[in-house]
Protein backbone atom coordinates (compact mmCIF):
# COMPACT_ATOMS: atom_id res chain seq x y z
CA UNK A 1 0.00 0.00 0.00
CA UNK A 2 3.23 2.44 0.55
CA UNK A 3 4.71 1.81 -2.70
CA UNK A 4 1.20 2.29 -4.12
CA UNK A 5 1.27 5.53 -2.52
CA UNK A 6 4.47 6.68 -2.93
CA UNK A 7 4.16 6.27 -6.82
CA UNK A 8 1.40 8.09 -6.77
CA UNK A 9 2.73 10.76 -5.43
CA UNK A 10 5.40 10.57 -7.68
CA UNK A 11 3.42 10.75 -10.73
CA UNK A 12 1.27 13.41 -9.37
CA UNK A 13 4.85 15.84 -8.63
CA UNK A 14 5.99 14.94 -12.07
CA UNK A 15 2.47 16.57 -13.67
CA UNK A 16 3.11 19.41 -11.09
CA UNK A 17 7.06 19.94 -12.93
CA UNK A 18 7.96 23.13 -10.62
CA UNK A 19 9.30 23.76 -7.42
CA UNK A 20 10.27 27.37 -6.01
CA UNK A 21 12.52 27.29 -3.05
CA UNK A 22 13.30 29.98 -1.17
CA UNK A 23 16.64 30.50 0.50
CA UNK A 24 17.49 27.95 -1.90
CA UNK A 25 21.27 29.54 -1.76
CA UNK A 26 21.27 28.13 2.04
CA UNK A 27 22.70 24.45 3.17
CA UNK A 28 19.03 22.70 3.26
CA UNK A 29 18.32 24.97 -0.11
CA UNK A 30 20.79 23.28 -2.39
CA UNK A 31 20.19 19.80 -1.17
CA UNK A 32 16.59 19.77 -1.76
CA UNK A 33 17.11 21.55 -5.16
CA UNK A 34 19.39 18.86 -5.69
CA UNK A 35 17.14 16.27 -4.60
CA UNK A 36 14.86 17.53 -7.09
CA UNK A 37 16.15 17.92 -10.00
CA UNK A 38 17.52 14.83 -9.41
CA UNK A 39 13.51 13.94 -10.03
CA UNK A 40 13.67 16.02 -13.04
CA UNK A 41 11.64 18.69 -11.55
CA UNK A 42 12.15 22.40 -12.46
CA UNK A 43 13.68 24.35 -9.52
CA UNK A 44 13.12 27.72 -9.68
CA UNK A 45 15.33 29.44 -6.41
CA UNK A 46 14.22 32.40 -4.64
CA UNK A 47 17.56 34.15 -2.81
CA UNK A 48 18.26 37.87 -1.58
CA UNK A 49 21.98 37.61 -2.65
CA UNK A 50 23.47 39.78 -5.41
CA UNK A 51 26.27 37.24 -6.30
CA UNK A 52 26.30 35.82 -9.37
CA UNK A 53 24.75 32.09 -9.23
CA UNK A 54 25.91 29.42 -11.61
CA UNK A 55 23.61 27.35 -13.47
CA UNK A 56 24.55 23.80 -14.15
CA UNK A 57 22.38 20.33 -12.83
CA UNK A 58 22.70 20.71 -9.21
CA UNK A 59 21.53 24.52 -9.27
CA UNK A 60 18.12 25.69 -9.69
CA UNK A 61 16.80 26.40 -13.38
CA UNK A 62 16.51 29.22 -13.01
CA UNK A 63 17.42 32.29 -9.90
CA UNK A 64 15.07 35.02 -8.94
CA UNK A 65 16.69 37.66 -6.60
CA UNK A 66 13.96 39.18 -3.77
CA UNK A 67 13.93 41.34 -1.06
CA UNK A 68 12.04 40.70 2.16
CA UNK A 69 8.92 43.28 1.87
CA UNK A 70 8.58 43.67 -1.68
CA UNK A 71 7.13 39.59 -1.94
CA UNK A 72 4.29 41.08 -3.77
CA UNK A 73 6.73 41.72 -6.83
CA UNK A 74 7.01 37.81 -7.18
CA UNK A 75 3.53 37.19 -7.72
CA UNK A 76 4.59 36.43 -11.54
CA UNK A 77 6.65 33.82 -10.68
CA UNK A 78 4.93 32.22 -8.12
CA UNK A 79 2.13 31.84 -10.73
CA UNK A 80 4.42 29.68 -12.54
CA UNK A 81 4.81 27.29 -9.51
CA UNK A 82 2.85 24.57 -8.17
CA UNK A 83 5.01 23.66 -4.75
CA UNK A 84 6.71 26.46 -3.09
CA UNK A 85 8.85 25.66 -0.16
CA UNK A 86 9.41 28.61 2.24
CA UNK A 87 13.06 27.84 3.54
CA UNK A 88 14.55 31.43 4.52
CA UNK A 89 15.33 32.66 7.32
CA UNK A 90 18.02 34.33 9.96
CA UNK A 91 19.36 33.57 13.06
CA UNK A 92 20.59 37.05 14.73
CA UNK A 93 21.99 36.34 18.04
CA UNK A 94 22.34 39.91 19.30
CA UNK A 95 19.80 40.96 21.59
CA UNK A 96 19.04 44.78 20.67
CA UNK A 97 15.35 45.70 19.27
CA UNK A 98 16.42 45.67 15.50
CA UNK A 99 17.27 41.66 15.92
CA UNK A 100 13.83 41.54 17.11
CA UNK A 101 12.72 43.19 14.63
CA UNK A 102 14.37 41.73 11.50
CA UNK A 103 14.05 38.16 13.08
CA UNK A 104 10.35 38.80 13.18
CA UNK A 105 10.19 40.32 9.81
CA UNK A 106 12.24 37.79 7.77
CA UNK A 107 11.29 34.74 9.76
CA UNK A 108 7.70 34.92 10.15
CA UNK A 109 5.99 37.89 8.32
CA UNK A 110 8.06 37.26 4.84
CA UNK A 111 6.49 33.81 4.75
CA UNK A 112 2.82 34.79 5.84
CA UNK A 113 3.07 36.84 2.71
CA UNK A 114 4.24 34.62 0.25
CA UNK A 115 1.36 32.27 2.07
CA UNK A 116 -1.15 35.16 1.57
CA UNK A 117 0.43 35.85 -2.18
CA UNK A 118 0.46 31.62 -3.13
CA UNK A 119 -3.43 31.16 -1.59
CA UNK A 120 -4.74 34.19 -3.92
CA UNK A 121 -2.80 32.49 -6.98
CA UNK A 122 -3.83 29.35 -6.11
CA UNK A 123 -7.90 29.77 -5.92
CA UNK A 124 -7.73 31.48 -8.92
CA UNK A 125 -5.88 28.51 -10.84
CA UNK A 126 -7.75 26.39 -13.39
CA UNK A 127 -5.41 23.29 -12.73
CA UNK A 128 -7.38 20.26 -11.32
CA UNK A 129 -4.18 19.70 -9.16
CA UNK A 130 -3.83 21.47 -5.94
CA UNK A 131 -1.05 23.82 -5.38
CA UNK A 132 0.72 23.32 -2.04
CA UNK A 133 3.32 25.08 -0.29
CA UNK A 134 5.44 24.01 2.55
CA UNK A 135 6.47 26.10 4.97
CA UNK A 136 9.89 25.77 7.17
CA UNK A 137 9.27 27.07 10.58
CA UNK A 138 11.37 24.99 12.92
CA UNK A 139 11.52 23.21 16.79
CA UNK A 140 11.94 27.03 18.48
CA UNK A 141 7.98 27.21 17.18
CA UNK A 142 7.68 25.54 20.97
CA UNK A 143 11.30 24.67 22.36
CA UNK A 144 14.29 26.86 23.52
CA UNK A 145 17.13 27.26 20.74
CA UNK A 146 19.28 29.45 22.87
CA UNK A 147 17.81 32.76 20.91
CA UNK A 148 14.67 35.00 22.40
CA UNK A 149 14.46 36.80 18.78
CA UNK A 150 14.81 33.46 17.10
CA UNK A 151 12.03 31.64 19.31
CA UNK A 152 9.44 34.47 19.04
CA UNK A 153 9.98 35.31 15.15
CA UNK A 154 9.39 31.05 14.71
CA UNK A 155 6.43 30.46 17.43
CA UNK A 156 4.80 33.46 15.17
CA UNK A 157 5.21 31.71 11.82
CA UNK A 158 4.18 28.41 13.55
CA UNK A 159 1.03 30.09 14.43
CA UNK A 160 0.10 31.58 11.46
CA UNK A 161 0.33 28.78 9.50
CA UNK A 162 -1.90 26.39 12.27
CA UNK A 163 -4.61 29.14 11.91
CA UNK A 164 -4.54 29.79 8.51
CA UNK A 165 -3.97 25.84 7.70
CA UNK A 166 -7.48 25.38 9.51
CA UNK A 167 -9.27 28.01 8.87
CA UNK A 168 -9.17 27.62 4.77
CA UNK A 169 -12.99 27.29 3.68
CA UNK A 170 -13.84 24.23 1.62
CA UNK A 171 -13.11 25.96 -1.46
CA UNK A 172 -9.49 26.80 -0.93
CA UNK A 173 -8.44 23.85 0.74
CA UNK A 174 -9.16 21.48 -2.75
CA UNK A 175 -6.95 24.56 -4.58
CA UNK A 176 -4.00 24.76 -1.95
CA UNK A 177 -2.47 21.93 0.15
CA UNK A 178 -0.85 23.25 3.30
CA UNK A 179 2.62 21.29 5.00
CA UNK A 180 4.71 22.59 8.13
CA UNK A 181 8.12 21.51 8.32
CA UNK A 182 9.68 21.15 11.50
CA UNK A 183 13.31 20.68 11.66
CA UNK A 184 16.08 19.93 14.20
CA UNK A 185 19.16 21.64 14.30
CA UNK A 186 20.86 20.91 11.08
CA UNK A 187 24.16 21.50 9.70
CA UNK A 188 24.50 24.99 7.68
CA UNK A 189 26.29 28.81 8.16
CA UNK A 190 23.74 29.57 10.44
CA UNK A 191 23.83 26.50 12.47
CA UNK A 192 27.93 25.34 12.25
CA UNK A 193 27.08 22.92 15.28
CA UNK A 194 24.16 21.06 13.71
CA UNK A 195 23.73 17.95 14.93
CA UNK A 196 22.31 16.79 11.30
CA UNK A 197 23.37 17.08 7.80
CA UNK A 198 21.19 18.80 5.64
CA UNK A 199 21.33 16.32 2.69
CA UNK A 200 19.73 13.61 5.22
CA UNK A 201 16.94 16.22 5.99
CA UNK A 202 16.43 16.83 2.21
CA UNK A 203 15.77 13.21 1.59
CA UNK A 204 13.19 12.96 4.61
CA UNK A 205 10.97 15.47 3.52
CA UNK A 206 11.07 14.42 0.30
CA UNK A 207 10.23 11.30 1.47
CA UNK A 208 7.62 12.34 4.37
CA UNK A 209 6.28 14.58 1.98
CA UNK A 210 4.10 11.94 -0.18
CA UNK A 211 1.94 11.35 2.91
CA UNK A 212 -1.33 12.95 3.63
CA UNK A 213 -0.28 14.65 6.78
CA UNK A 214 0.48 18.74 7.80
CA UNK A 215 3.06 17.97 10.11
CA UNK A 216 7.08 16.76 8.35
CA UNK A 217 9.25 16.05 11.18
CA UNK A 218 13.19 15.36 11.10
CA UNK A 219 14.49 15.57 14.42
CA UNK A 220 16.78 13.61 16.59
CA UNK A 221 14.59 15.16 19.50
CA UNK A 222 11.54 12.54 20.47
CA UNK A 223 9.58 15.47 21.90
CA UNK A 224 9.15 17.10 18.72
CA UNK A 225 7.09 13.87 17.74
CA UNK A 226 5.12 14.05 21.07
CA UNK A 227 4.86 17.92 21.78
CA UNK A 228 4.39 19.13 17.75
CA UNK A 229 1.15 16.65 16.92
CA UNK A 230 -1.26 17.93 20.47
CA UNK A 231 -0.12 21.21 19.79
CA UNK A 232 -1.57 20.88 16.56
CA UNK A 233 -4.42 18.86 17.83
CA UNK A 234 -5.25 21.58 20.16
CA UNK A 235 -5.33 25.04 17.44
CA UNK A 236 -7.45 22.03 15.10
CA UNK A 237 -10.39 21.97 18.21
CA UNK A 238 -9.67 25.81 18.63
CA UNK A 239 -10.27 26.89 14.95
CA UNK A 240 -13.54 24.40 14.89
CA UNK A 241 -14.77 25.91 18.00
CA UNK A 242 -14.27 29.19 16.31
CA UNK A 243 -15.64 28.11 12.75
CA UNK A 244 -19.00 27.30 14.70
CA UNK A 245 -19.05 30.02 17.03
CA UNK A 246 -19.21 32.25 13.80
CA UNK A 247 -21.63 30.20 12.09
CA UNK A 248 -24.29 30.23 15.12
CA UNK A 249 -23.78 34.46 15.30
Amino acid sequence: MFIIRFTQFIVDMHEEKTIGITGASGALGKELTKIFRKKGFKVIGFTHLKDNYELNEDSPNEWIEWQCGKEFLLQEHLKKIDILILNHGIYDVSTNNSSYENSIEINALSKFKFLNLFETIATKSKSPIAKEIWINTSEAEILPALNPSYEISKSLIGQLVSFKKNLLDKNTKKKLKIKKIILGPFKSKLNPIGIMDPKFVSDKIFKFANLNIFLIIVSPNPLSYILFPIKELYYFVYCKFLIISNTST
